[in-house]
């Protein structure tokens, strides 16, 4: 059962962590999904990430519409399918501490990748194949946003297109996640208030809203300056935090 300075925290998180998502179009999620496995268990961390990061995301494309490259988001899609139903046949659930490993871990992966390795979803392959790892990552740790950034580096689209394709393929993905976990969530002992969840969704709605002026603000060059800051920052705090509960009786 959440507190009332929980749910504040909650409420608080999912307004700013939206805002900055809206902006970068990732690391809100990185720190949503942080701040909830935090405050309740694995499947109702996931499952209330999905609700409200497929409404955050749902809203940003929504915005962005206009800016979508629809022919990405066609081929992500596939390979995301795909590698939902694979996962599910093991229905395979991270530790705490496991997910937060691996959110940690993913940017300094994709940062790592050297430039031949790096893929470009504009090509049909590459995009399926983005898909698929992108679901993996989605169902494995809650968010894939460090590494979708390593399928869109070459794409050639400005921020506003690339907020918007990553928000429409990533929609697609936390619904995924939210269809994945909430059959985890309804056969365990585990409960989540559908009040926290509308809650979750109005204010993911509001945060979204808010960041649109300052994208329109900001010029490219600032934009891929400040997501890979912001992601190195993040990833760190994950990596001590998944190490801490690992080595942790």
């Amino acid at each position: 059962m959440l507190t009332l300075p929980m749910l504040a925290t909650l409420g608080l998180g999912v307004l700013v962590t939206s805002f900055v998502s809206g902006i970068f179009g990732m690391a809100g999620g990185m720190l949503l999904m942080g701040l909830l496995l935090a405050i309740m268990p694995l499947s109702a961390a996931m499952v209330l990430h999905g609700v409200t990061q497929m409404t955050s995301n749902g809203w940003r494309a929504w915005l962005w519409r206009t800016q979508i490259d629809w022919r990405i988001v066609g081929w992500f899609a596939g390979g995301s399918v795909v590698a939902a139903i694979a996962f599910a046949l093991f229905a395979s659930v991270p530790s705490k501490a496991v997910a937060l490993l691996m959110l940690g871990l993913t940017p300094f992966v994709a940062m790592a990748l050297p430039a031949r390795a790096q893929l470009n979803v504009a090509r049909p392959g590459h995009a399926v194949a983005g898909g698929a790892v992108c679901m993996f990552l989605q169902l494995l740790a809650g968010v894939s946003g460090p590494i979708l950034d390593v399928f869109f580096v070459q794409t050639g689209l400005d921020r506003r297109g690339i907020v918007a394709t990553k928000a429409a393929v990533q929609t697609l993905g936390h619904a995924l996640k939210l269809v994945y976990f909430g059959a985890v969530l309804s056969a365990s002992r585990d409960e989540l208030s559908p009040l926290i969840a509308i809650m979750a969704v109005v204010l993911a709605v509001a945060g979204t809203q808010g960041s649109r002026r300052v994208l329109e603000w900001i010029s490219d060059a600032q934009f891929r300056q400040w997501s890979r800051r912001i992601i190195v920052g993040i990833s760190l705090v994950y990596l001590g935090q998944g190490a801490l509960l690992l080595l942790t009786p």
